[in-house]
């Protein structure tokens, strides 16, 4: 798998020419909460997937998607995993 972008980053070309504040309000969340987001410093929950994809008239999925792409390709290249395969 490819090192698939920070769903964040990609939110911020969608909203590219926008006021931070602005964006922040239309979504019902602080500026502080989507600058961190969009600095991908957190990750996009169930409830600002929804958000976003009400605002963006787009799916809350595509949006959880992209964030569960991002968290596995990050683990996947950043932990060494000690797993003694299950046989059933």
């Amino acid at each position: 798998m490819y090192n698939p972008p920070h769903p964040g980053l990609v939110l911020r070309e969608y909203i590219e020419g926008m006021k931070i504040g602005e964006v922040a309000q239309k979504l019902g969340v602080s500026r502080i909460s989507l600058s961190r987001i969009l600095n991908g410093k957190t990750a996009i929950t169930p409830e600002m997937a929804t958000r976003i994809g009400l605002a963006l008239n787009n799916s809350p999925s595509m949006w959880l998607g992209m964030q569960a792409d991002y968290d596995l390709w990050q683990i996947e290249q950043n932990q060494t995993f000690h797993i003694t395969p299950i046989y059933t």
